[in-house]
Formats: C-alpha cells, structure tokens, sequence
C-alpha cells in the first residue's frame, strides 16, 4: 500500500510553521509562512491553504493521498474546532474547522497550540512511548498541555491545561496579564523569572553578578547564567522560581499521575540544571503515589506544534 500523508500546521502570531508528514511520523518536508493579521487575520487560513495546495504540486503528491490537516493554534478550541477569541491572530468567534474544510476539501482536526505540542512530545519527543505526561513550556508566558490515556485534556471550551494559570500565590498584589493575581506564569515564565529577579535585587545590597546589569536587561538567562558562576542571589531566585513550579506540578499530578513531566520553552535552554530545582520542590509536595514521576527536558523544540497537530489527524483515524 502506497504512503499516506497529512499535514501539521502550527499557527503563531509571527509565523505559521508546517509540516507534510507520512502517517507513520516521518517528516517529509516542513517550512513557514508569515501569518498576515491583517483585518483581524482574514487571510491566514486562505495563505496556509495555498501553502499546502502548492506543497501537494511540488510534491506531486495526489489530494487523495492525504489523510487530513492538523492545525494547532494559540487559543482555546473547542471540540468542534471553533475558537472564540485570540491575542494575537486578530480573530474573534471563528470556525478554524469548517472554514479550513471548505478551502481545502479536506479533512481537518483543530487543537490548542499547547496541547499539541504536548502530543507531540508525547508521540515524536520527550514523551515518546509514554500516555500520560504534563508538558510545561516556559516562555514569554507559561503553556501547558496535559495527556491522559494518551490524550490532551481539553476541557468544555478548550480551555484544559492552561497550566500557567493556576494560582500558586494567594497573596500576590501585581495582576497577570489574563487579569487575575498569582498566576504561575508571574513566577515561572521568562518574563516572571525577570520579575522574579528585579524583587529580590531590591531588597538589599547583597553582591551579585545580577548587578552589573540595568535592571531592564536582566532576563531569564542572565539569572541562569549567572547560577552556573555560582551566584548566591540566583540561586535564591532559581529556588523561588523552583518552588512555584515544582509545588505546582505536585498539584496537578495528584489529579492526573504523570509517568513524566515535560519542560520546554526558551527557559528549558538553560539545560538540566533547573530539572533539580523543580523535582525538588515537586517532591516536597507530591502525594505519595506520585513520586515516580520523572522531569525531563523536551526534544522536539519548535518541531513540536507540528508534530502534534499532524497526531492530531492521525489519532482520529
């Protein structure tokens, strides 16, 4: 029997990322396009459309040959793949699936970016052989994607694993930017870690190599940079950051009892120096029977949206 294809297509607020993949998970090809936000992201499904007809030509590749589109994009989806709302597409209610059927005439699965990218940690990466794994991608913000049974949590309105909102701090004061106050993603994100950083800069006159920086241009790597010199001040902030993380993976792994956690997202390049801040704090807090549970760093890097979102295709199948 000929090789069947089908597509993952990973939609991003800069760019759409794509992958042409045999069923079997071989890459065959993959590439971006920009994604053109323009009157509230009207041309993005039609641009990825013509990307993949013009693939399909150059590969000689017959439509009929193609089990289906997978597209994973950064917002909740719900079972029928509508979206509601988004930051960063400029679309409001949309039907992702029907509209994507229509252009393409074929067949066309829809998830959350984060939920795929955690499929495909599970199928291609990190996570491979395993069915029931967190992912956690540290990055501007905090994503997550929770596997079950070998399947993402979702949730009524596709809101299932925005792991980066779980309230971890009862007394924060400062707001998110989803509104709410003491969101893991203000401690365990890039952009927290900073946060992080600047608080425990001002509290005294504590020697640090963080100080040879304006305050404006510490960043997450500078605090790991600077923990891998040594410095005792970041250590206290890798540890504060550990903490939150760590006591939140133990939270939901009592609701979900992982074999592994996944940690991705620019953050996860510092390398496995943060796995043991995290495991530490997770064990401090894990019920017993979710002890096993390992860390590990994610593999597929930005790979990981398409190979989701192309299992996403072949799971339905």
């Amino acid at each position: 029997m000929a090789d069947k294809f089908c597509f993952g297509v990973d939609v991003g607020g800069t760019t759409v990322k794509i992958g042409l993949f045999q069923t079997d998970g071989t890459i065959v090809d993959k590439w971006e396009i920009k994604t053109n936000t323009a009157n509230h992201g009207s041309a993005v499904l039609p641009d990825i459309a013509h990307s993949l007809a013009d693939k399909l030509k150059e590969r000689n590749i017959e439509k009929s040959m193609v089990e289906g589109i997978g597209i994973g994009v950064p917002a909740p989806v719900n079972a029928d793949g509508i979206v509601q709302n988004t930051a960063n597409l400029g679309w409001g209610y949309k039907e992702v699936k029907r509209e994507m059927e229509e252009l393409t005439g074929l067949i066309v699965e829809v998830g959350n970016d984060a939920n795929v990218a955690a499929l495909g940690e599970m199928w291609l990466g990190a996570g491979k052989g395993q069915q029931d794994m967190i992912m956690v991608t540290l990055g501007t913000g905090v994503g997550g994607g929770v596997i079950v049974g070998g399947r993402p949590i979702v949730g009524s309105g596709g809101a299932g694993g925005e792991i980066g909102h779980l309230c971890v701090n009862y007394e924060e004061t400062d707001h998110c930017g989803c509104g709410k106050t003491g969101c893991l993603e203000q401690y365990a994100s890039a952009t927290g870690i900073a946060r992080l950083a600047r608080i425990r800069l001002t509290k005294n006159d504590d020697p640090s190599i963080l100080r040879g920086c304006e305050m404006g241009e510490i960043t997450a790597k500078t605090v790991f940079d600077a923990l891998k010199e040594g410095d005792k001040i970041a250590g206290e902030i890798v540890e504060e950051f550990g903490s939150y993380l760590g006591h939140a993976m133990a939270n939901i792994a009592a609701v979900t009892d992982p074999t592994v956690i996944v940690i991705g997202g620019g953050v996860s390049k510092a390398g496995e120096i943060i796995l043991g801040y995290i495991e530490k704090y997770y064990q401090e807090k894990a019920f017993f029977a979710n002890r096993h549970t390992k860390f590990i760093l994610a593999e597929l890097g930005n790979d990981a949206g398409i190979c989701g979102s192309a299992k996403l295709v072949i799971d339905e199948k």
